[in-house]
């Protein structure tokens, strides 16, 4: 979270440990590709499937840049000017705007919550950004809205799980490129 010294403008990024986590599980899962393909003679030239993955590589990053900016007006979804529109809509909303906080049941049982505008539209809140608290203090205070039973939807030590089996896959990806790169 920074805070800016001008006015009462805080910036929320996604946590350095889901960046971390998430670009790492996708390089354990793509990077041993490419050598498979060549070791296999697969009908996907390596190089075409290497730049596929690499584009794919910078999309997820380019999700990753989201960030939440909150100050007296409102609070707004954007991402850096790199990021093209077309690719990830930022949104914005004034805090007379918003009516309530709604929860919603994710497909694998956790709980998400939307932003409700006063034309009912929906805009969801952002939970894995550092200084979430902070965050749902602020649209407390802002809204009004009780906020008292509002959690992150996943805690870090999830993350420092899943980063250590993707450390394991990179281990495992290691000796898939080695052999990959002997048989061919």
């Amino acid at each position: 979270m920074i805070k800016n010294q001008n006015s009462e403008t805080f910036i929320f990024r996604i946590s350095p440990l889901i960046k971390l986590t998430l670009l790492s599980l996708y390089i354990a899962l793509t990077v041993p590709l490419p050598f498979l393909s060549e070791a296999t003679n697969a009908p996907v030239s390596p190089v075409i499937l290497a730049i596929g993955l690499t584009l794919g590589g910078v999309a997820l990053y380019a999700a990753l840049t989201e960030r939440v900016i909150v100050n007296d007006q409102g609070i707004q979804v954007s991402y850096p000017a790199w990021v093209p529109d077309l690719f990830r809509k930022g949104w914005c909303l004034s805090w007379p705007e918003i009516k309530a906080l709604k929860p919603r049941t994710t497909g694998q049982g956790g709980l998400v919550y939307y932003f409700v505008n006063n034309s009912g539209e929906g805009y969801l809140l952002p939970m894995r950004v550092v200084g979430f608290a902070k965050l749902v203090r602020i649209v407390e205070a802002k809204t009004g809205i009780d906020t008292t039973d509002v959690r992150p939807l996943s805690q870090p030590w999830m993350y420092f799980i899943l980063l250590g089996c993707t450390i394991l896959l990179l281990l495992v990806d290691a000796w898939t490129i080695s052999n990959a790169v002997a048989i061919s």
